[in-house]
């Protein structure tokens, strides 16, 4: 009776239906039968993309990137930013897919192979303090996390590095300065003193052990052959003879407890500048001011008020001059380069917080080549060198020039096109 009533079910089935069933069942079939069909074409895929996991880019027409906007004329132009060596993402991201075999010991052991336990990537900026350039216009980085003094050719973009215990010693890098004879100075807050590094690149001497407390940035006079270097925390600027290394003066009144005011005095001083007169500029950084100084360590005058505003100074660290006497100072709380005349009158500023060109993230140096009129900043915590271009007071007056000679070009032509076209009938105010 059973067996009859389950012959009289199917029976009912629609024949539609069956072929269903049976298509079904034949495509599970082939599933369990031949899974590696689907796997193989997800492998058909093409090749990963190696920057996938990598922050999305943005390009940039840097040529655009300039201060003041347009139409005014441009006096500073992002150029280029230097980060570090060269890094071949797609040698790395190869890299990591090849995986050595390892015996069943080391799995076992849990030991990863070498090519696992090292990454070989190139060196980059992590806390860059003091930057300079060389008589080829070639920028030097000193690079507290690194260790190490990088060297950029703003040409062909070759990266050379000056290592702490290859080339030289370093303990914790911070100002730098170069002379007319591509002689290296440095200065090491830990160890003390002031390092000289040959131009052949190996440290050949140190001195200031027995004067400086904590040294900071420098300025080199190549005509008198004076280096000066800033003790942080000793409230003075010390100058040394720059050939037998010997204390010539002081310039200002030692103290450790950084509480100066008086104009002349100094609270943790950050770094110094000279301009073409030899006249002396330090960045007084606790005070938030300029202070200037004539060739013999006269003082002179005070430029910059505390405050959080443009032409006024919060925690100024980075300064120098430029060929026609502004005076460039990077003011690290507000994220920005200032430019001022002598007088102490702001002409111009850039910056602001951020990782995109043209701005920063704790600025602290600054240095100028007269002879390009490039100029290099430096960050303590983005790893990175950024250059600009100032455009000098006499290209200015002759960009100027050029743009009112084209304006009167195009205003006589457009005069002229406006005397010879045909001129439209007046609508008549009278009422029709």
């Amino acid at each position: 009776m059973h067996g009859e009533l389950t012959m009289s079910a199917q029976s009912k089935l629609p024949n539609h239906l069956w072929t269903k069933i049976a298509i079904l069942i034949l495509a599970l079939i082939i599933a369990l039968l031949f899974p590696h069909l689907s796997y193989a074409q997800k492998k058909t895929k093409g090749p990963v993309d190696p920057n996938a996991g990598l922050p999305k880019r943005v390009n940039f027409d840097i040529s655009k990137i300039v201060w003041p906007n347009p139409p005014a004329i441009a006096r500073v132009k992002f150029v280029q930013q230097f980060t570090g060596e060269k890094i071949d993402w797609n040698a790395i991201a190869k890299k990591g897919k090849t995986k050595p075999k390892q015996g069943w010991m080391d799995r076992l052991a849990g030991t990863k192979p070498p090519e696992e336990q090292k990454l070989d990537v190139p060196f980059q900026l992590i806390r860059t303090y003091g930057v300079a350039f060389d008589s080829k216009g070639n920028v030097y980085a000193a690079d507290q996390a690194v260790g190490a003094i990088f060297i950029f050719n703003p040409e062909t973009k070759e990266v050379q590095l000056i290592k702490n215990g290859q080339d030289g010693h370093f303990a914790m890098l911070v100002g730098l300065a170069v002379d007319d004879n591509d002689r290296i100075f440095f200065t090491d807050d830990k160890l003390h003193h002031v390092g000289v590094i040959s131009p052949k690149h190996q440290q050949e001497s140190s001195f200031g052990a027995d004067v400086l407390v904590r040294p900071g940035g420098m300025a080199i006079d190549t005509t008198n052959r004076l280096l000066y270097v800033v003790d942080t925390g000793n409230d003075v600027v010390d100058v040394f003879d720059a050939d037998t290394f010997k204390l010539v003066r002081k310039i200002g009144t030692p103290s450790t407890k950084h509480l100066a005011t008086e104009p002349g005095l100094f609270s943790l001083p950050t770094n110094v500048a000279l301009d073409g007169d030899g006249n002396v500029y330090v960045a007084d950084t606790l005070n938030n001011r300029i202070e200037i100084f004539d060739a013999d360590g006269n003082f002179i005058s005070t430029i910059g008020r505390s405050g959080d505003g443009p032409g006024y100074l919060s925690r100024p660290k980075g300064i120098a001059v430029d060929r026609d006497g502004h005076i460039w100072v990077v003011d690290s709380m507000q994220q920005r380069v200032q430019v001022f005349n002598r007088e102490g009158r702001l002409l111009i500023y850039f910056g602001g917080f951020g990782g995109y060109p043209g701005q920063f993230q704790e600025p602290w140096g600054i240095a100028i080549d007269n002879k390009s009129n490039r100029v290099v900043t430096s960050e303590q915590y983005q790893g990175r060198v950024q250059m600009f271009r100032y455009v000098t007071d006499a290209e200015a007056e002759q960009l100027k020039k050029e743009k009112e000679a084209a304006e009167a070009k195009g205003g006589a032509g457009a005069t002229e096109s406006a005397k010879s076209a045909p001129v439209a009938p007046q609508a008549s105010s009278e009422a029709k």
